[in-house]
């Protein structure tokens, strides 16, 4: 058995499904042999006849590098001298019937930028300076912390004019501090895993362990995390290891039959990833650790995790449902598959979170797998966020009626640890932008808007909205063109822009709406139940009772000069935000004066503050350090 650059516990890992950093030896990597620079070159193929690599710097001739088997593994490699980082390559496979055809390489670290399709040659060393902050993030976690995530597809959040793309360095430029600017804590990226179609938004991949090219080198994108960090900004991937993209060059059919895919996803026009076979999830399981320690990423989200765990979810009704062995719809490869990712993401990379989109009532999401559950850290709170722009849709005198759609979330909002998305997907395929959805005249609108993101900001949970929603665009987003920021030109977008560079920054000053974001004693309602007046009042705390805020939500254009509000305890209170101030684009009906408490017990608290409601706003409040302090 030739096993050259493999140990046999390489290939017996790989196969048992726990070679977790396979990467190191698949793929192309510069290497020195026998006195000459090259690269060394390995794919995992089994039953095919035989495999070459070919190149520009072979003018693609497909006879001249065959590659050797490694035993019965299906792993073929070979050694080629002098060929030039960047150089662009593939494999040519032959079949036993006769077949041929070329693939990417899985496991490239590089791509040609679309439209072509061969894999690079590429070296990932690259000097790091972020030691402190990986040290001060597995030090002190992500629970409890702040976690406002800005959701960005780079391609689509700015432009040149002539309508290329910005740049990995680019973006380092512009986007850093912009984050900063408007109080986010972490930036969430669509997918820069390789993929060929720009519509896809990165979801249909093609390269596993490959940053996309579109903006530029991977150690260009590794100087973009670097600067992150020196930010003090977290670094989110979404990452579609359900599915693939049934592109010829990628991975499916890869050896002429069914090898990563176990068959088709019919509604998306992809191939399903084959989670019962040990390579499929040593591939997975690596391209996930890779991102971690490679990219020094903070966060991986997993999207389509509901598609992954039923093994009917994209039949139509009256097709054969699908069982597992043990009688039941549950995909127990995929299950097995997703708790040995976060676990060994857990044991490896301590202060990683792992996020799932998960859009179902599965249970235990955000559990341990010792206990039962999958082991993500977080998961999205969908049901949140339907029932809320549901309630934003209905008209301002119809709301009394729906007032459940906004409370029924905190019923099970400490079940799981959630985070509440405004994400792209609410913003396209015609279910309008956010203040599209918003009843009422222009101003009413902005205001709605205004009073969406100042509740979400107030509820348990973390936070995440989707680039875009701080200036409220009118037009969904176009992931083919820039976001319109030549609104803020207009004076109600910028404004609106200010306001959620406020409530950001707010966020992230008031530790009462993070600390204890995920347990029940950091949420409790005032008053949920005030539907004829449409306004909503609840307690945040954090782990010292100063820190406690007292938040007021009116979503109908009628106020109160003299509502009245529980407070936890006796003094003097001032109002810290308020979202209808004037310099928000509201009307400036705001509590401007310290507000004494009065013994009159109200809401299950000892004593209360009369204030008054804005308009379709909401106004937060907290007690004063000091006696009488006024507001600054």
């Amino acid at each position: 058995m030739n096993q050259g650059y493999f140990t046999s516990e390489d290939l017996f890992l790989f196969a048992e499904g726990t070679w977790l950093r396979c990467y190191d030896k698949l793929g192309a990597h510069p290497m020195k042999l026998d006195g000459e620079n090259g690269y060394f070159f390995a794919v995992w193929a089994p039953d095919v006849k035989s495999v070459h690599v070919v190149g520009s710097f072979n003018d693609w001739n497909t006879t001249d590098f065959a590659m050797q088997s490694v035993g019965d593994s299906g792993i073929w490699q070979t050694f080629i001298p002098n060929i030039p980082e960047g150089a662009s390559y593939k494999y040519f496979i032959e079949c036993h019937d006769g077949r041929s055809f070329y693939k990417a390489d899985p496991m490239a670290f590089y791509a040609e930028v679309v439209p072509q399709t061969a894999s690079r040659t590429a070296d990932l060393a690259y000097r790091w300076h972020d030691g402190l902050y990986l040290a001060r993030r597995k030090k002190l976690g992500h629970m409890g912390r702040p976690l406002n995530i800005y959701e960005v597809h780079l391609s689509s959040w700015r432009r040149h004019e002539d309508g290329s793309f910005y740049t990995y360095a680019e973006f380092e430029r512009e986007l850093i501090p912009y984050v900063l600017e408007m109080g986010y804590s972490h930036i969430e990226l669509m997918p820069v895993t390789e993929h060929p179609f720009d519509g896809s938004w990165g979801y249909q991949t093609t390269g596993y362990f490959a940053a996309t090219s579109r903006y530029g080198s991977p150690t260009e994108f590794m100087s973009f995390v670097d600067a992150c960090h020196a930010a003090g900004i977290g670094v989110i991937l979404d990452w579609a290891p359900g599915h693939f993209c049934r592109d010829a060059h990628g991975l499916g059919r890869f050896n002429g039959e069914m090898l990563y895919e176990c068959g088709d996803h019919k509604h998306w026009g992809t191939y399903k990833m084959n989670f019962g076979r040990g390579e499929v999830r040593s591939f997975l399981l690596s391209s996930a650790l890779f991102w971690l320690e490679q990219f020094h990423i903070d966060g991986i989200r997993v999207d389509g995790v509901t598609s992954m765990l039923y093994l009917n979810f994209d039949r139509d009704e009256g097709d054969e449902r699908l069982k597992n062995h043990l009688g039941g719809e549950e995909n127990l490869d995929a299950i097995n598959f997703i708790r040995q990712l976060n676990s060994t993401v857990g044991q490896r990379f301590p202060g990683v979170m792992m996020i799932a989109e998960e859009s179902t009532a599965w249970p235990f999401v955000t559990r341990p797998p010792e206990s039962g559950g999958l082991g993500f850290h977080y998961k999205w709170d969908m049901g949140w966020m339907n029932d809320t722009l549901r309630y934003c849709q209905v008209d301002f005198p119809f709301r009394r009626w729906s007032q459940n759609l906004l409370t029924f979330s905190t019923m099970y909002a400490f079940n799981e640890n959630f985070i509440l998305p405004l994400s792209h997907d609410e913003v396209v395929h015609g279910k309008c932008s956010l203040i599209g959805r918003m009843p009422g005249d222009y101003w009413r609108q902005f205001a709605g808007v205004r009073a969406l993101q100042l509740y979400q900001m107030c509820h348990s949970g973390a936070k995440l909205n989707f680039m875009g929603n701080e200036f409220a665009p009118f037009i969904e987003w176009r992931w083919y063109e820039e976001l319109e920021w030549f609104m803020l030109g207009y004076e109600a977008h910028e404004k609106h822009h200010r306001f959620n560079a406020a409530l950001g920054n707010l966020y992230l000053q008031e530790r009462a709406l993070w600390e204890k974001a995920c347990v029940s004693d950091g949420f409790r309602w005032l008053d949920a139940d005030d539907a004829d007046h449409a306004v909503l009042s609840f307690l945040r705390s954090g782990k010292r009772p100063a820190d406690d805020l007292i938040v007021l939500l009116n979503f109908c254009p009628e106020v109160e000069d003299g509502y009245r509000v529980g407070v936890p305890s006796r003094g003097t209170y001032e109002e810290i935000f308020n979202s209808d101030c004037a310099e928000y684009g509201g009307s400036g009906r705001i509590n401007a004066d310290p507000i004494k408490t009065e013994n009159i017990p109200w809401q299950g608290m000892p004593c209360s503050i009369v204030v008054k409601t804005p308009p379709i706003g909401g106004a937060i409040f907290k007690k004063c350090k000091t006696k009488g302090r006024s507001k600054t």
